[in-house]
C-alpha cells in the first residue's frame, strides 16, 4: 500500500491557495461550499477550521466536516488528506453516531506512525486494513480505534488504545456496552483448530501469520457460556492468555467451558522468558518464537492427563527423604505441613497450620518450600495484609451481588511473617469449616460517603498455614489450628548452614540439582496427578478404631477434642490421598485403611502434648528445656532439714534468662518473656508466679504438679498419664526429680 503522507490543515489550505486569519487554535476563512461570505466585508468570515484537528464548521450555513470530507470537497485523492489526529466530536458519548462512516474516517486518519507500530507488533498492513483500525481523539485524547462487530457482522463500538507515545498501554471502551467475541467471522469454519486468547491486538498479531484467533473484548475474565455454543462442537481448540495470574485462571476457566462441549482442548502456557504479565504479542516479537510451538511443545492437553504407571505406594519415610533435599530434620512437621497443603485438593479434608516461633526459626521456609513442589495457581502466599485488604485483593466483583466473591475452594493459603491475628478473626467461620458458603460484611472509608458496608462472599475451604514470631495466640485461633513450631537443635543449625553454602556458593547448579533429582520430579508429577483426580470424599473404613484409640488416651475430654478428632481425621484421610491408586475409590471418592489410620495417629502422638495445652512447641520445649531444668538445678542437693522448712526455691526471670542462654546460646527478649511467654505457660497450668517473700516486687516462678507426665503415655489424661496432686507433691518433698520427659 502507498505510504500516506502527514499534512495539517495549516498546510493544506496552503497548497489549495486559501487564504486564512490565524488566531489561537482556530482558522478562519471564507465559507468554501455555499457562497455565504460573498457579501462580507474586511476580515469577516464564517468558515471555522479547528487548526490541530482540521474539523470545520460554517457558522452561517451550517456545513462541517474535516479535512477527509474537504478534500473530496476538492476532489483530491487518499495521498493528499492530513492524517492529524481526528476528532469525530468533542464528547463523542453525546453527539457522536458510532456508525460504519466514522469507522472508515477513523482508518483513513491513521497516521503512518501508528501503523509503523502496529507493524512492529507484528501485525501486517493487510491485517490493519481489513480491520479497520483508525487514530481518533475522544475523551479529550489520541487514541488508535479498534472497531469491534457483533455477531451478525454490524460495528458495535470502538475498542480504544492509548496513543503509545503517551507512556502507557490505558486501554477503554463505551460505559455500559456488552462484551462481544472480536472474530465472530472465525466460528464460521468449525474444521480449523482456533486459538482464543487474551487481546485484541494479540489476536491481530496471530491473523498476521494465518493462525485463526478470537478473544472476548472485555477481559480474560469475560468469556460467556453462551458463546460456546457458537464455537461448536469437535473442533481443536487452544487457549492462550496472558503470562500472569488473571491469564491463567481465565484460561482454566475457558478451558472448562469448551472442553465440555465435546472439543479437544489445550491451554497453552507461554515460557518464562516472556516475563510476568507477557503475551502472544511478546512471544511473537521480543522473543521471534516459532509460531508451531505453541501449538506443540507449549501446548498442553486439558484436562491434563498424566501416566499413573509410574508411581508406586509412597511411605512416611520415603516422603521424609524427598522432602529433606531443602528442609533438614523437622520431620513431624514437614510431613504435617505436606499432608496440609496436599489436603487442598479435596472437598472438605482441609486443615489448618499455625507456626509460632521466634525470628529466623524457619517458620515461614517450612511451607514454602513444600509449596513450590504444588502448582503455582494453587498456593497464595501473602507477607502482610490487613483483614479489608485481603478481601478486595483475593476477590471478584460481583454485581448481581453487588459485592465480592472470594472463592478459596481448592486453594493454599500461607501468610507469611503476619504481625497480628485480626484477619484471622475474621476468617474463623471459614477457618472451622461452617459452612461452605460464608457471608462476611466488612466496612470501608470513602472519601465520599464516609464508612460504607461492603458484602463479601466466602467460597469453599482453603488449607491455610499462618506463620508468626507472636508467640500468643487466641484460644478460638489456637483450637481452630495445629500448633507447630521448628525445631531450634544444633544439629539442625549445622545442617541448614551447610545447605545454605551449598546453595549460595553456585545458585545455578543447586538448582539445576533439585529440579533435576528424580524423586523430587515425580512428587511434584504425583501431586498434579492427584490434583487432576478431583477427590472429593474421603472414607475412613475402619473409623470404629480411631474412636477407641482416640478415647483410650483422652480419659478426660475437652471441648477442643471434637476438633482435634477432625484434625486427626483429616491427617488420616490425607494419608490416604498420597496414595490414591491403591485405595478402594468409587467415583471420585476413595477410603483410607488401617495403614493411613496407624501412619496418622504415629504423627498425632508426636504433636499432640502440645496441642493439648494450647501451646506452640517452641513454648513447651522452652518450658521443658529451661524452666523443668534451671528449676532442677537450683533444688537439687538441697538439705533435707533446710527443704522442709523453706520449701521449693522458684526461678527469677533473670534465672530463666541466663538458663536460656546456656541452652539455646542465645538472648530471650525480656519482654517477651514477660508478656507472652509465662501467661501462656500459666494459662496451660504448666508454671504458678508468686510474689518472692523476700521482696514483693519480684516474681518467682514454680512449675506445678500438672507438668508431670509420665513417659510411657505422651498423649494420655487417665490415672496412669497424668500425676496426681499427692503423688507430685510426695516425690518433690522427698528430693526426687520428677520425670518430666515426653519424647
Amino acid at each position: 500500500m502507498q505510504e500516506l503522507q502527514t499534512i495539517t490543515p495549516k498546510e493544506y489550505l496552503t497548497r489549495k491557495g486559501v487564504s486564512f486569519r490565524e488566531s489561537g487554535k482556530e482558522l478562519t476563512t471564507h465559507c468554501l461550499f455555499n457562497g455565504c461570505d460573498k457579501d462580507s466585508r474586511g476580515t469577516e468570515a464564517h468558515l471555522y477550521f479547528d487548526a490541530e484537528t482540521g474539523q470545520y464548521d460554517c457558522k452561517k450555513c451550517g456545513e462541517k466536516g474535516n479535512l477527509v470530507t474537504l478534500a473530496k470537497h476538492f476532489g483530491d485523492g487518499i495521498q493528499e488528506i492530513a492524517l492529524n489526529p481526528i476528532t469525530p466530536a468533542r464528547n463523542p458519548r453525546k453527539s457522536t453516531k458510532f456508525d460504519a462512516e466514522l469507522v472508515e474516517t477513523c482508518h483513513l486518519a491513521l497516521p503512518a506512525h501508528i501503523r509503523q507500530y502496529l507493524n512492529a507488533r507484528g501485525i501486517s498492513d493487510a491485517v490493519i486494513d481489513a480491520h479497520k483500525l483508525g487514530w481518533g481523539k475522544f475523551y479529550g485524547k489520541n487514541w488508535i480505534t479498534i472497531p469491534v462487530k457483533d455477531i451478525y457482522g454490524a460495528f458495535r463500538f470502538f475498542k480504544l488504545r492509548r496513543d503509545p507515545n503517551a507512556g502507557d498501554e490505558k486501554i477503554t471502551y463505551p460505559k455500559g456496552v456488552e462484551a462481544q467475541i472480536y472474530g465472530w467471522e472465525m466460528l464460521t469454519n468449525a474444521n480449523n483448530p482456533l486459538v482464543i486468547c487474551e487481546g485484541e491486538l494479540d489476536r491481530l498479531a496471530l491473523l498476521s501469520r494465518n493462525i485463526p484467533a478470537i478473544t472476548s473484548t472485555h477481559g480474560a475474565m469475560t468469556f460467556k457460556q453462551e458463546w460456546c455454543e457458537k464455537v461448536g462442537k469437535g473442533r481443536k481448540i487452544y487457549i492462550c492468555f496472558d503470562n500472569d495470574d488473571a491469564g491463567k485462571k481465565g484460561a482454566e476457566k475457558v478451558a472448562k467451558m469448551v472442553e465440555n462441549g465435546g472439543n479437544e482442548t489445550y491451554i497453552i502456557t507461554l515460557p518464562q522468558e516472556v516475563g510476568e504479565g507477557g503475551d502472544i504479542t511478546d512471544y511473537l516479537v521480543k522473543l521471534n518464537g516459532n509460531p508451531d510451538d505453541l501449538f506443540g511443545k507449549y501446548a498442553k492437553e486439558y484436562p491434563e492427563r498424566i501416566d499413573t504407571s509410574q508411581f508406586k505406594p509412597l511411605s512416611s519415610q520415603e516422603l521424609v527423604e524427598i522432602l529433606g533435599l531443602t528442609i533438614k530434620q523437622d520431620e513431624e512437621n514437614k510431613i504435617v505441613t505436606f499432608l496440609c497443603e496436599l489436603s487442598a485438593y479435596t472437598e472438605n479434608t482441609q486443615f489448618n497450620i499455625s507456626y509460632n516461633a521466634p525470628s529466623s526459626t524457619g517458620k515461614s521456609y517450612i511451607p514454602t518450600e513444600i509449596a513450590r513442589l504444588l502448582p503455582e495457581e494453587d498456593v497464595l502466599e501473602l507477607a502482610y495484609c490487613s483483614p479489608t485488604a485481603f478481601f478486595h485483593d483475593v476477590g471478584e466483583w460481583n454485581k448481581d451481588m453487588k459485592g465480592y466473591v472470594v472463592d478459596l475452594s481448592r486453594k493454599i493459603l500461607i501468610f507469611l511473617d503476619q504481625p497480628h491475628t485480626q484477619l484471622l478473626e475474621r476468617l474463623r467461620p471459614l477457618l472451622s469449616h461452617d459452612k461452605k458458603e460464608i457471608n462476611v460484611k466488612i466496612t470501608d472509608k470513602t472519601q465520599k460517603f464516609g464508612m460504607k458496608t461492603k458484602n463479601i462472599l466466602l467460597k469453599g475451604y482453603p488449607a491455610v498455614i499462618f506463620c508468626t514470631a507472636g508467640l500468643r495466640i487466641d484460644e478460638q485461633e489456637a483450637t481452630r489450628f495445629l500448633l507447630l513450631s521448628p525445631e531450634v537443635n544444633h544439629e539442625k543449625i549445622r545442617q541448614g548452614i551447610l545447605e545454605s553454602i551449598k546453595k549460595e556458593a553456585d545458585a545455578e547448579s543447586y538448582k539445576s540439582w533439585l529440579d533435576e533429582n528424580p524423586e523430587r520430579k515425580l512428587l511434584k508429577e504425583r501431586i498434579r496427578a492427584i490434583k487432576l483426580e478431583g477427590i472429593r470424599e474421603i472414607r475412613i473404613a475402619s473409623y470404629q478404631k480411631v474412636v477407641e484409640r482416640f478415647f483410650s488416651e483422652h480419659k478426660v475430654l475437652k471441648p477442643r477434642h471434637q476438633r482435634d478428632i477432625k484434625r486427626l481425621s483429616s491427617l488420616i484421610k490425607s494419608f490416604a490421598l498420597i496414595n490414591l491408586w491403591w485405595r478402594e475409590k468409587s467415583g471420585t471418592t476413595i477410603t483410607a485403611n488401617e495403614d493411613d489410620i496407624e501412619q496418622a495417629f504415629k504423627i498425632w502422638d508426636a504433636i499432640s502434648v502440645s496441642q493439648e495445652l494450647n501451646l506452640p512447641p517452641y513454648i513447651y520445649n522452652l518450658y521443658q528445656e529451661v524452666i523443668l531444668k534451671a528449676w532442677n538445678d537450683k533444688n537439687s542437693n538441697r538439705n533435707e532439714g533446710f527443704e522442709e522448712i523453706t520449701g521449693k526455691l522458684g526461678l527469677s526471670r533473670q534465672e530463666l534468662l541466663q538458663k536460656h542462654f546456656e541452652v539455646y546460646g542465645r538472648m530471650l527478649d525480656t519482654n517477651q518473656l514477660r508478656q507472652q511467654i509465662l501467661p501462656m505457660l500459666e494459662t496451660a497450668g504448666l508454671i504458678v508466679q508468686e510474689a518472692d517473700p523476700s521482696d514483693k516486687r519480684k516474681m518467682l516462678i514454680y512449675p506445678t504438679a500438672l507438668s508431670t507426665k509420665s513417659p510411657d503415655q505422651k498423649n494420655s489424661e487417665n490415672g496412669g498419664g497424668v500425676r496426681t496432686s499427692e503423688e507430685n507433691n510426695s516425690e518433690m518433698q522427698g528430693g526426687v526429680t520428677p520425670d518430666l520427659g515426653i519424647f
